[in-house]
């Protein structure tokens, strides 16, 4: 089968069976919070796709499955050559609505908004992880949120195994925290709630914000 190719649901499962293969789906963050392949990779296609790829898909031995948004298939692929993967075996055709239209098991990412978490703010304490650069973190963050940006996250994955509590991650727009969450997720993490919007979404609620 040549590379960079449509591949139908049959054909897509087959190789996703096999060792070093991972699924990377670059479509939005709402889109991928609703419902995603099992140990799914996100890194959506608008964002700072190159830069995070090149950081947490630094493994060019593997083999790479493509969901992306419908009839952008091709800017992917090309996206991903410019920075020398060159390993992409093809794409589901009909993206992730083929999955879904097989009902096969798929995974969600719980997701709150900054004024539910507003409220849960007032009626106790949480561990809220800022994985912002620490020149976003400098210009205001929660108290007692924990700075973990998303550039160390390899490292300090371990710091987001909280056990028998919940993580709560947040960003600067609620691009990046969704990146997180699948990496925790494909680690075994699955205690975490992403806060949608991120910091620019929490600015506009009561919370108050340090420096």
């Amino acid at each position: 089968m040549e590379k960079n190719t449509s591949l139908n649901l049959s054909e897509f499962q087959t190789i996703l069976n096999k060792t070093n293969t991972i699924v990377l789906d670059v479509r939005h963050q709402t889109d991928f919070i609703k419902a995603h392949i099992p140990n799914a990779l996100f890194i959506g296609l608008d964002g700072l796709f190159e830069p995070w790829i090149k950081l947490f898909l630094n493994n060019k031995k593997h083999t790479i499955l493509l969901i992306t948004p419908l009839g952008r298939e091709d800017e992917t692929i090309q996206k991903l050559h410019k920075i020398d993967y060159t390993n992409v075996c093809g794409y589901l055709e009909g993206g992730f609505q083929t999955w879904q239209n097989a009902n096969l098991n798929t995974e969600t990412i719980t997701s709150i908004l900054a004024t539910e978490l507003e409220d849960i703010l007032n009626k106790k304490e949480i561990s809220v992880f800022d994985i912002r650069k620490i020149n976003e973190y400098n210009d205001g963050h929660l108290e007692k949120s924990l700075f973990s940006p998303l550039t160390s996250l390899n490292e300090n994955i371990s710091n987001f195994n909280l056990k028998n509590q919940t993580a709560y991650i947040h960003c600067g727009g609620g691009y990046r925290s969704v990146i997180a969450a699948s990496i925790l997720k494909r680690n075994g993490i699955h205690n975490i709630i992403d806060i949608a919007g991120g910091m620019g979404a929490i600015r506009k609620t009561s919370i108050e914000i340090h420096k």
